[in-house]
This record gives C-alpha cells, structure tokens and sequence, in this order.
C-alpha cells in the first residue's frame, strides 16, 4: 500500500506540473541494452570543492547496521538533509539493504524537503553540497523513495535527473515510471515504455497489466498478454484473475474463456472466484447453456462452487424470469451443505418481488432469524419494495419490530417511497426533515419522495416551492423529478398548472422523457383538453422519444371517455401495437 503523505499548499501547486512535463524526452531517454550493464558507474568528481566527506571507520570498529539501528539513526538526525545523506550511506554498504520501514521513514523526510527545496535538482544540489557524490544508486533510491510515496511529479524528475547525469535508467527504473504514468492518467506513455524497454521482465509485463485492468483497457490487456507470452513470461495466478475479471466486465466472454483455459493449462489451481467471475459474465448475457457446462467443468477440476457461485447463477435464472430453474438450484446448493448467506437472501428477496412472488419474498425474510442473519439496510429496502408491490402495508411495523439497522441514504429514500405509497405522505415529509437533520444529503430519489409526499399531503404551494428551489440550485436532475411533480398536481385536480409546468421543462430542455409524456397526456384529458393531445403525441415522436404501450392505453381510454372514436383510429402507431398483442 502506497504512503499517503498530506500534501502542503505549496506541493499541491506544483502537482498541477504534472499535465506540461516533457513525457517525449522520458521515454526517449537511453535504452540499457543487453550488453550493456544495467546503470553505468558513476563519474566520480576529482575536486574536493564543497564537499565533506563521510569519516571512515575500520572494518573492526565498524557498527553493525540493522533496520534497527537505521530507522532509530533516521528518527534521530538534527535535519532532513542529514537524514537522507545517511540513508543513502547506508545503501552503500556491503551487504546492508534498506527494508520497508526505512523507506516509509524517508516519505515525509524527501517531502518535507521538496517543499523547502522545490525541486528534485535542487536536493541532490543539497546532498552535493555535504558531499555525497551523486551515483545512479542515489538516484535510483530517490525514486523508490517517491514511488512508495506516491509523490509521482518527484518520480519524473528524479527519472529526468538519471539523463542529465548520464546514467542509463536501468528496466527497474523504467517500470517504476511507467507504473507512475498509468496512475496519471497517461496510459499510451507508459506502453511507449514498456514497448522502448530492451530488456523487460516479468514485473514490466505485471506492471501493465495490472494498471491496464483498472483502467479498463481490454484491447490493450489482450495485446500486453500477448507479448508477455512470446517474451516468455506467463502472468501469476492472481494477474490473470484481474485480467478475467476485467474481459468479463466488458462482456469479452471469448478473450475471457481463454484466460481461464491458461490457468488450467499451467497447472496452477484455479480459484473459485476465477470460475465464479466467468460463470457470472454468461449469465449476464443470458448464455445459461454455457454458464451450466462451466459449473460442471469447474466440479471435474476438483474446484467445488461456493455460495457465490451458485449465487450468480440463482440471480440470472431469476432476471430471466426463470424462477423454477433458480429454485432448483437453490435446492442443489442447499442439499450440498451451502447454507445461504445474507447477500443470497437479498438477491432472493429482491427477484422474487420482480417476478410477482410476494410470498416466497416475505419467507425468506422471516427465515433470516431462523438462518441467524441480521437483516442490513438492503435487505430493508427490498422488503419494502415487496410490501409495496403487493399493498400489504400493514404487514411493516410487524416484520421490522426490533430490528435495529443503521438507516444509510438508500434506506431513507426507500422509506420515503414506502410512505408516499402507503398514504402517509406527511409520514415522508417528517422522515425527509429527519434525513436533513442526520447529516445527509438528500439526491434525486429524496427529493421525488418529498414531492411525492407534499403533494399527497396537498400542500401544492410547499411543493412547488421546494421544486422551483431544486431546479434554481442546478441539481442533478433526471425526468423523475419533473414528472412527479406535474403528477402530483394532476392527482389534485390542478391540470392547467400541470401542463404548464410540462411546457416549462421542455422549453428549458429539461430531461423529460416517454412516463413524462404519459402524464401530461393524462393531464390533458382530465382537464377536458383531449384535442390537445395528438399534437402533444407527434411532438413527442418527434423529439425521439418512443411511445410505449402505456402511452396508446392512455390515449385510447381518454378518446373512448371522451365519446371520440374517429380519433382513436387517427393515432399513428396504434394499428402495429394492436397487431403486436394480437401476434402474442
């Protein structure tokens, strides 16, 4: 783990650095070749001028340096310039290496001195002037020094100091910057470097890759994997989990399979979240054939599925609305010994509520107790949902009583929508002002259930207010909030005001979009305005957006209420919705 070292104003200036740094020159700095060592000696200065060198001592009076000792003489030194000098003494002595705590120690020591100095030139100036002759080691150890730090600005000119002295960065060096140019964001730099180094190792490669994997660069992963290979490297067990994991969030289920045929092939165990993960990516795109033969390849490898396994393939059968074939599953894991955990019973909760199977929902809710699991903040709000979707609303004081779950954002704006649903809008007002009062700051979702609420409470002026001071504060809105405010001005019987509000939100280009469109047509019909509404209907195909079922049922139910049959048979689109439901 990297040191976090707190940045002063003056550093966090210079970082800004970072963006106009001659990146070109680092990568055309001279290559080691094969021949060559991997750092050239140093040039050792014949004059004397402002130098102090160090007293030597015989090899009997010699201390004996451990860790120890260092870190102890470090915590010790009168100045940072001392320190780092004898730090770098140190290094130089026969069979003596630095560990981690030493080089954590120097963190804040070159840092400090970076924000007297202001530059790398400026310290090894420094350590020149107390007579430290500057040899590729030193620098070399103020780069490691800045690596470990995070300190990357230093890492580039201690990396630039290596050219101006004549030193030829060795591959160590060279990996170190590209690490740091993968972390600033320069991912094409830092493949001009590995590409330009003559001699690189197995570190050059696993450095790539694993920067390439966070920024999610599958192209270029499968083209670093390759020249690892033909160099004759093959990535580690835990390297090409990172890279199977990054093919199958970009649904490259091919490229992934591959991967994990390697790690079968080099004889490595293959860990059961490497055939989770893929097994996981199939479901995904609903390839349940494939995902099933995964399962069973991973039992004739001697990898026997956990919880998590069989916790993906139960979530994709039920997405797919293939609820028996996730039960069977279920019982498959169950007769196996894999008793359920609480993300399982979340999962379980949640899709059985989208497929309409309150029941099985509310089971295995009541059955955490019996599996001794504690409920947690989305295990609340999917019971929620459930209770909502099958209006058993009184059924909530029971099932929570003596519950105690630290309430998160999610939490109070599922209360919210639960309130509002249940009809107790001032029930989510209260719960709104609580939320504020707690220290958290209310999103979009929050600010639909207070709207939600004021309205169903019928205080229009109070929603309104709160919905003009929304849209004033710049808030990240989406079509949600605008809708429910229009919908709740309906409800009350206010439709003009309604379709003015709409007007408003198109003329301003706020996001509105197909449920949008739906409840202003609404609106027009109650408000007695029905001939409005075929050119609010070709207004809305124009700008893009696709009426859906919903929008011809309303349109058809408001032209029969109005007694208007010519215009239903003038709705265009309506003649293919009524021959699709008719196909099916």
């Amino acid at each position: 783990m990297l040191w976090r070292f707190r940045w002063t104003s003056r550093r966090c200036a210079r970082i800004h650095a970072l963006r106009s740094l001659p990146f070109s020159s680092l990568v055309d700095l001279p290559l080691p070749s094969p021949a060559q060592s991997s750092v050239r000696a140093a040039r050792a200065s014949s004059s004397g001028e402002n130098r102090r060198p160090i007293r030597q001592v015989s090899g009997k009076n010699r201390p004996l340096l451990t860790p120890d000792v260092v870190c102890s003489a470090l915590s010790s030194c009168p100045s940072d310039l001392i320190a780092l000098r004898f730090f770098m003494w140190c290094a130089e002595q026969p069979g003596y290496f630095h560990d981690r705590r030493s080089f954590d120690r120097m963190v804040g020591v070159v840092a400090r001195l970076g924000d007297r100095h202001g530059s790398v030139s400026c310290i090894v100036g420094e350590l020149q002037s107390i007579g430290c002759a500057i040899k590729a080691q030193t620098l070399l150890l103020l780069l490691r020094i800045y690596w470990r730090g995070g300190l990357y600005e230093s890492v580039l000119e201690a990396f630039e100091q290596m050219g101006r002295f004549g030193f030829t960065p060795n591959t160590f060096a060279r990996n170190v910057l590209m690490d740091v140019l993968f972390k600033i964001g320069r991912v094409d730099v830092a493949l001009e470097v590995l590409k330009r180094t003559h001699v690189p190792n197995f570190l050059s490669f696993n450095i790539a890759l694993c920067n390439l994997c966070k920024v999610d660069e599958p192209g270029k992963i499968r083209d670093v994997a390759r020249s690892m290979l033909k160099n004759g490297f093959y990535p580690n067990i835990a390297t090409l989990e990172m890279v199977l994991n990054a093919f199958v969030k970009k649904s490259r289920l091919v490229e992934a399979t591959q991967v994990l045929t390697l790690m079968i092939t080099m004889g490595g165990a293959v860990s059961v979240n490497a055939w989770s993960m893929l097994i996981n990516g199939f479901c995904r795109l609903q390839r349940f054939d494939m995902a099933g033969y995964l399962l069973e390849k991973m039992g004739e490898s001697g990898c026997t599925p956990n919880v998590v396994t069989y916790t993906t393939l139960i979530k994709g059968f039920m997405e797919s609305q293939m609820v028996n074939r996730a039960v069977k599953i279920l019982s498959v894991m169950e007769s196996k010994g894999n008793a359920p955990d609480l993300v399982l019973c979340n999962v379980l909760i949640d899709c059985f509520c989208k497929n309409g199977r309150f029941d099985d929902a509310l089971c295995i809710f009541i059955s955490l107790s019996e599996r001794n699991l504690v409920p947690d903040s989305y295990t609340i709000c999917s019971l929620l949902t459930t209770l909502c979707h099958s209006r058993r609303f009184s059924l909530m004081p029971v099932l929570v009583n003596g519950l105690d779950i630290e309430a998160d954002l999610v939490l109070y704006n599922s209360l919210l929508s639960y309130f509002c649903e249940a009809g107790l809008p001032s029930l989510a007002v209260d719960l709104y002002d609580v939320m504020i009062d707690s220290g958290f700051t209310p999103d979009k979702y929050s600010f639909v259930g207070l709207l939600s609420g004021l309205c169903g409470a019928r205080r229009i002026d109070a929603a309104l207010n709160v919905y003009n001071g929304i849209v004033r504060s710049g808030s990240d809105l989406d079509a949600h909030v605008h809708t429910t405010i229009i919908n709740g001005l309906i409800k009350v019987g206010k439709c003009h005001q309604a379709i003015r509000f709409f007007r408003k939100a198109v003329e301003e280009k706020y996001e509105v979009d197909v449920v949008s469109y739906t409840v202003a047509i609404r609106g027009l019909f109650r408000g007695g305005r029905g001939h409005e509404v075929t050119a609010l209907y070709d207004e809305m195909k124009g700008v893009g957006i696709s009426p859906d079922t919903q929008v011809y049922n309303m349109m058809v139910s408001g032209f029969c209420k109005d007694k208007d049959a010519k215009m239903v048979t003038q709705v265009n689109g309506l003649d293919e919705v009524i021959c699709c439901h008719e196909g099916t």
